[in-house]
């Protein structure tokens, strides 16, 4: 059962739509505020994408970040093509739902979805949405226990990471970030903040009645860092998704290699 974070009182609803990576279900959640980083935009409440802009010629490596315009969108097999599913925004933790755009053909776009299987894609319609872009994107190397984000082709934040144990793994895709949640308890399992993942893990199809879904989110459990310690999600430290929470939109996207 998906239990909508932003609407009811049990906050602790991370731990079940999420993997339950950390191995605690005690932490509870509250929305998060934007702050506003790209100072061309204004801040705007948890789950939008006010830290990327408005499409415009691009420099460098930049990515297509679709948010949805209404409460709910259609998407297609393929372009002209036939009615495959309909989704729903916001999402089930309140933030307004927002696609990774892989083809833009003008009138038509392939979204990346986050359903299962993991890499499943889609086509919408373009007036359905509102384009907006990001240069940044986030690379996570499990045989490395690393992070690194960049910001067109420069490196500007890297860090270690922990990851699946072997019987719950990280699995390797592209993914990009849905939502940001932020724990009541600062000193609880998922540390300052939690990026919810477009992808599930490939083991567990529910855990604690939620759908298995991935995040990078932060730790109380320093130590782990640089092991295989989770239920599938990755977990930076404290210091490292709070710099994410600042600086990432949402639609950003993650890449989990090795």
């Amino acid at each position: 059962m998906r239990t909508n974070l932003l609407r009811t009182a049990a906050a602790a609803a991370l731990a079940f739509l999420l993997t339950g990576c950390a191995g605690d279900t005690s932490s509870a959640v509250r929305p998060e505020t934007a702050s506003g980083v790209n100072r061309a935009t204004r801040s705007e409440p948890m789950g939008d994408v006010s830290r990327a802009t408005r499409p415009g010629p691009a420099g460098g490596v930049s990515s297509k970040i679709a948010s949805v315009r209404g409460s709910r969108i259609t998407v297609y097999g393929a372009k002209e093509g036939a009615r495959t599913r309909t989704i729903t925004s916001p999402n089930d933790y309140g933030a307004t739902r927002v696609f990774l755009v892989e083809r833009d053909e003008g009138e038509w776009l392939q979204v990346l979805l986050p359903i299962r299987p993991n890499g499943s894609k889609g086509w919408i319609k373009a007036a359905d949405v509102t384009l907006a872009e990001t240069a940044h994107r986030v690379e996570i190397d499990r045989g490395a226990f690393r992070f690194t984000v960049y910001d067109g082709d420069r490196a500007v934040r890297t860090g270690r990471v922990a990851t699946g144990e072997a019987g719950t793994p990280t699995p390797p895709g592209r993914y990009f970030l849905t939502e940001l949640v932020r724990p009541v308890d600062q000193d609880g399992a998922y540390g300052a903040y939690a990026f919810g993942l477009s992808g599930f893990s490939p083991v567990l199809r529910s855990f604690a009645g939620g759908p298995g879904q991935l995040a990078i989110h932060g730790t109380n459990k320093p130590s782990a860092i640089g092991t295989r310690a989770s239920h599938g999600c990755v977990r930076v430290s404290d210091d490292d998704i709070t710099w994410m929470a600042k600086n990432l939109a949402i639609g950003t996207p993650v890449v989990v290699r090795g």
